[in-house]
């Protein structure tokens, strides 16, 4: 339960005759054994007990659609009416709302996957659609569930409960993660799955450095103490790793979610081949590269890219099944001769995906809060959801003059922490070649670059929940090192531990400082002002 990073213990072999030992291996490929007990499950419960608390307490409030609300909340009505999204007149917010819902016939252009709504749509089909507990109630779940997924990741690559703990303690009270959780918006969704992916692709490099050097101390057992020269020239082949087939599947859901995941199929695809390639060299394999390139590298394109695909297309069911979707029936009126030997569903699903494409290319409306990624990492541009005011005598009012919002601000101890991190987290890849900076940075690079491609079309702050549990975990690794290790001189450890400690302190105290204004808890307009830091956040 050490509060810091360990890195990998590499025992040198002495003896030349057991450099293929099973454990011998193990030890070279994985570190010493770490073992958890029943702390490494009480404490991530515990720290998504106080995720779900913040999340689910008051989720109805307020009882409007807030921002981008208005699009998938509705949509997500009509999925569960129609299997499709379809239009809505004018003005229908507030019919929705007051329980009175009434979409047109009419199939409505949407642009982006249908998942996400499917899931906003089954927490009201749970608790109804006319209250914000139903339609928020899957992304309270899916931010919930995140924290511990988190706490879970941290803790298995830290080989620490204290740090896994603290890293999922940092993610339940970080304000924009809250206030994701707390509004039925699509990115949460995104977060959830790329995080549930990456978690499974580090379980999976701990499998396969097991199953590698247990096919390895095997056949060296079978070979007199070393492994026959065929077996080490390339490594054993590995293709069933079902890890894998299970990143496969959830990097599939975040792309049913939105085709911004993309960006996370190849960088955590680079990723897993790259931990295969440091494998096969530690455990002594002559062309390392290549056996990794070829014996798994193409196993594990074989497995993710398949099982993404297929995931991905079952998203569209709903879509599929019925016959009144938007461009459902296309192919019908656009005989080709070139495609026409395709089946008539999967080319309506073409031309829908072309045109979709097209759309997101060429996007752009000027908007109040719309941000450029240069400032995402500083926090220049949180969205403000929602806004209600009040004079003395309302509701909650004492004063002349109240504010009651809602806006995506991150902690900004937190989050300002966390890319100051960035820089430490970069030099100790480069430096040491830790694995755990490295995937740390992958997450970031995933979420956060592709950005930087387009930089005409509108983009907004709340993207940026996708790579949010990566700059926890940079501000864990970080806050680790400050803690000192076992092997720390006393007075140093003591330091470093009074210096993390302070910096959850204050940070606890922060989040409880914008909690009303993560939450649309009403203050007066002087108290509301002093939670305006830069004048870019009102």
């Amino acid at each position: 339960m050490s509060a810091t990073i360990q890195p990998p213990r590499t025992r040198w072999v002495r003896d030349p005759s057991r450099a293929f030992d099973r454990e011998a291996l193990r030890e070279r490929l994985l570190g010493a054994p770490v073992r958890f007990g029943a702390w490494g499950w009480i404490v991530p419960l515990a720290v998504a007990l106080l995720a779900g608390i913040l999340r689910f307490w008051n989720l109805g409030h307020p009882h409007a659609l807030i921002f981008d609300e208005t699009y998938y909340v509705k949509d997500a009505y009509t999925l569960l009416q129609s299997g499709y999204e379809r239009q809505w007149p004018e003005g229908a917010n507030d019919a929705f709302t007051a329980g009175n819902p009434a979409p047109l016939d009419a199939a409505a252009y949407v642009v982006h996957p249908p998942l996400g709504k499917w899931l906003i749509a089954t927490g009201m089909m749970l608790f109804g659609t006319d209250n914000g507990l139903g339609w928020r109630f899957a992304p309270a779940f899916f931010g919930t569930l995140s924290v511990l997924l988190l706490a879970l990741v941290a803790q298995r690559m830290f080989s620490s409960v204290v740090l896994g703990g603290l890293a999922g303690a940092l993610l339940a009270i970080e304000g924009h993660h809250l206030v994701q959780s707390r509004t039925a918006l699509l990115d949460v969704f995104v977060m959830f799955f790329a995080l549930a992916a990456f978690w499974a692709l580090v379980e999976d490099r701990f499998d396969g450095r097991r199953r590698l050097a247990d096919r390895l101390a095997a056949a060296a057992g079978a070979n007199g103490g070393t492994p026959p020269a065929s077996l080490l020239l390339y490594g054993p082949w590995m293709p069933w790793r079902p890890w894998r087939l299970a990143a496969g599947v959830l990097l599939g859901c975040a792309l049913g979610v939105k085709w911004s995941s993309l960006a996370f199929v190849a960088v955590f695809g680079l990723m897993t081949v790259l931990w295969d390639v440091q494998a096969r060299r530690a455990a002594g394999v002559r062309h390392w590269f290549l056996g990794a390139v070829f014996r798994e590298g193409v196993p594990a394109f074989l497995t993710i890219i398949p099982a993404a695909a297929l995931t991905y297309l079952a998203t569209w069911t709903g879509w599929l099944a019925t016959s009144g979707g938007y461009g459902r029936d296309w192919a019908a009126t656009n005989p080709s001769d070139v495609w026409g030997w395709l089946p008539p569903w999967l080319r309506s699903l073409a031309e829908y995906h072309r045109s979709a494409y097209s759309f997101h290319q060429g996007l752009h409306s000027d908007h109040q809060w719309e941000s450029s990624p240069w400032s995402w990492l500083f926090a220049g541009r949180p969205v403000l959801f929602w806004i209600d005011t009040s004079t003395q005598g309302d509701p909650g009012c004492s004063v002349s003059s109240c504010f009651a919002v809602v806006t995506d601000l991150p902690n900004p101890v937190i989050w300002w922490s966390a890319t100051l991190a960035l820089p430490v987290v970069l030099l100790f890849w480069i430096g040491r070649r830790d694995w755990r900076a490295g995937a740390i940075l992958s997450g970031l690079l995933a979420g956060y670059l592709p950005w930087f491609a387009y930089p005409e079309r509108t983009m907004f702050f709340t993207y940026t929940i996708a790579f949010g549990p990566f700059m926890v975990l940079a501000l864990t690794y970080v806050l680790g090192m400050v803690a000192g290790g076992p092997g720390t001189p006393p007075d140093r450890r003591r330091a470093g531990l009074l210096a993390v400690g302070l910096f959850v302190a204050f940070a606890v105290l922060v989040s409880a400082f914008f909690l009303p204004v993560w939450t649309g808890g009403t203050l007066p307009y002087e108290l509301y002002r002093l939670r305006v830091w830069m004048p870019s956040w009102g």
